[in-house]
């Protein structure tokens, strides 16, 4: 399979399905893709923190894996499925799920972080479901520490993703 050779600075359309839907915007082949989502596209619930993949405010689903949204470029998503924290109620059950329990627990906080942590909960609880497990707090802390945020002790944040892994 041969990949087409960018230009360094032409801008590229990037055709995605976005929470569902047929989308198309220009990019660079240097632009992030946390970027062409908000700023190309109008998708603001991404967003973007640490810009180094530390602190995963911007996470997304990518074809229905988590991924960095500050560390994959817009062009790389061209043809793919990405879904944020601005996906449709009832588009992922899951999601909606947390949704809910967040609010229940109050753990939303300031709300920086909250759409990365919610879209990383969302990819481990369906892979623990697929997998017929159920997280022990233990490990719902350790899928947390991908995330940083500033404004809490996460202890409301785990209790809404205990709720929703034990239900």
């Amino acid at each position: 399979m041969s990949h087409p050779v960018l230009g360094r600075d032409a801008l590229h359309t990037v055709y995605l399905t976005l929470n569902g839907r047929e989308r198309r915007g220009q990019a660079q082949p240097r632009l992030l893709l946390s970027d062409f989502l908000r700023h190309e596209l109008g998708a603001t619930g991404t967003h973007v923190g640490c810009e180094h993949g530390v602190c995963g405010a911007c996470t997304v689903r990518i074809d229905g894996v988590a991924a960095r949204a500050c560390l994959t470029l817009a062009v790389q998503v061209d043809g793919r499925r990405v879904d944020t924290v601005e996906a449709p109620q009832g588009e992922h059950p899951l999601l909606d799920a947390l949704r809910a329990a967040f609010k229940r627990h109050h753990a939303l906080q300031c709300g920086f972080c909250t759409a990365g942590i919610l879209m990383s909960s969302a990819d481990w609880l369906q892979r623990q479901q697929a997998a017929g497990q159920r997280p022990d707090e233990g490990e719902v802390r350790d899928m947390l520490s991908g995330h940083l945020c500033r404004c809490t002790g996460y202890t409301p944040i785990v209790n809404a993703v205990m709720e929703v892994a034990c239900a």
